[in-house]
């Protein structure tokens, strides 16, 4: 990826990048349909992306530990 405004970058093409860096750890969760608006109507499908550096009962654990402190931190 060529250094350069986020903003004209493809949301996927930003994700490949993220993932491919080795200092990368962690997860994205990202919607399968771009939002292309600000209301959220309906049931939506997610994708989680993570690299070589976890691998997936990591990820799990990872993401289970977020939803976790969520629950906990909500109002």
């Amino acid at each position: 990826m060529q250094a350069g405004p986020l903003e004209l970058y493809p949301t996927n093409e930003l994700i490949k990048e993220l993932i491919r860096r080795t200092t990368f750890l962690g997860v994205v969760v990202c919607s399968e349909k771009e939002l292309k608006g600000n209301d959220w109507k309906g049931e939506r499908t997610f994708k989680v992306h993570y690299n070589s550096n976890l691998d997936a009962e990591q990820a799990c654990r990872l993401l289970s530990t977020v939803s976790d402190h969520m629950d906990r931190n909500s109002c």
